[in-house]
């Protein structure tokens, strides 16, 4: 049979109920006669308990061996799921082992709390397996050159579990969620959101970086890359579930636009209000300056999302910018310190009320007037739109936080996406 990887999230490993659930699972399709490789997350609530106890311990001040503590810690998590799962899945009679992202290897660059995986060594797994066991590898974490553990950064365990399904050319990875699939947007916002039976993997792509919490982006981006079969369903249904029902359930991230996926031009909205808004005004209108801005942005590992410049007037441009929220304050402090002086900037300003909602769709791609569509409908709501980013596939508007949820409900419905597909 099939070599498999199944991911759990936080909220499936939540209890030692819900652990045993989940050896039940995986030990059906092990009988089923499957190879399987398991990435489990920490239980629900204990990485945000781990690094809330640090933050208690911190200084105001702190340097790189900070964040070098911070990812020992924070490893930690995965590291008691693991072990709980294996000891679970022995007491169901199944042979198996659980290893740390180190003993692995998952070897990683040294960006602590921010580590990309550079590759894996997966001959000690494949040992396992082809001994009948079932192997648990810990989530979100690795080793860099040095020897020090690392972590992937918050939702890293789907990245842990698409990169160890590429590197072991698994048939297929199955990211276990407390969801049922990928929905046309949140049903917590929209209660007439949809299911949808299939995704494209550029489709997921956007919706993930727009804000989109049913995948981390980064797993997106590998399983794109190295073509994993990527199918997300939850881990709420029975465990005794037929094999093969299950193997069908979900949402699939295919690689194939099927026949009617031109039909619908819209296929979902996603939103975002991690967001926050910084403007540069009164810089010089010259070549260079985007990057004298966003050059020292970037080299303090901040990412920069949606940007817009102004027209120039006297010689001089404003120049706007949103980051994460969580970066806002060291991105602002960062510019008045060492960009504000040498540019000579009038003002730096900011805005951390704001949101970030996109319309995401293959068929944008062959249909016209999507865009403007979708300014209309806002408009017609009375939203402000203050930014604006496209590309192929998707359009998206920076608005006031508070109409948010009000602009994913009307584009919901003027795109017909609570109206079952053909």
């Amino acid at each position: 049979m099939a070599l498999i990887v199944h991911k759990y999230g936080g909220t499936s490993m939540g209890s030692t109920e819900r652990i045993k659930n989940v050896a039940k699972r995986v030990a059906k399709w092990a009988r089923a006669g499957h190879q399987m490789v398991v990435v489990p997350s920490a239980m629900s609530g204990e990485t945000n308990r781990l690094l809330g106890l640090a933050k208690e311990l911190a200084s105001s001040k702190t340097d790189a061996s900070h964040d070098r503590e911070l990812d020992m810690l924070a490893s930690t998590g995965e590291q008691a799921s693991s072990a709980l799962l294996a000891i679970a899945l022995q007491a169901e009679g199944v042979p198996s082992v659980s290893y740390a992202g180190w003993q692995v290897s998952v070897h990683t660059d040294s960006a602590f709390t921010k580590a990309r995986i550079e590759s894996i060594d997966d001959a000690r797994v494949r040992a396992d397996l082809a001994a009948g066991k079932v192997v648990v590898i810990t989530g979100f974490q690795g080793v860099d050159d040095a020897g020090n553990i690392t972590t992937l950064g918050r939702g890293g365990s789907d990245t842990s579990a698409v990169a160890i399904a590429a590197a072991m050319k698994a048939a297929e990875c199955l990211i276990y969620t407390d969801v049922d699939g990928v929905y046309t947007t949140d049903p917590r916002v929209e209660p007439d959101a949809r299911r949808l039976q299939t995704v494209s993997f550029e489709e997921m792509l956007e919706m993930a970086s727009l804000g989109s919490k049913v995948l981390q982006i980064r797993s997106v981006e590998f399983a794109g890359k190295y073509k994993v079969p990527l199918r997300v369903l939850s881990s709420f249904t029975p465990w005794d579930i037929d094999i093969n029902e299950e193997a069908k359930s979900g949402t699939l991230i295919t690689f194939e636009e099927d026949e009617n996926m031109e039909q619908a031009v819209v296929s979902g909205i996603a939103f975002n209000r991690d967001e926050a808004k910084i403007s540069v005004l009164g810089v010089p209108d010259r070549p260079g300056i985007a990057y004298h801005i966003l050059g020292a942005v970037a080299d303090a590992n901040i990412e920069v999302d949606v940007i817009i410049q102004n027209l120039s007037k006297d010689g001089k441009t404003d120049f706007s910018f949103t980051v994460n929220r969580n970066d806002y304050a060291k991105a602002t402090d960062l510019l008045k310190a060492k960009v504000m002086p040498t540019l000579g900037a009038a003002e730096i300003v900011g805005d951390t009320k704001i949101c970030k909602v996109s319309i995401v769709g293959i068929g944008m791609r062959s249909h016209v007037g999507v865009a403007s569509k979708m300014f209309r409908v806002l408009s017609e709501e009375g939203i402000n739109i203050q930014m604006i980013s496209t590309s192929e596939i998707k359009t998206s508007v920076v608005i006031d936080e508070k109409y948010m949820e009000l602009a994913v409900r009307s584009l919901h419905k003027a795109f017909d996406l609570d109206q079952p597909t053909a």
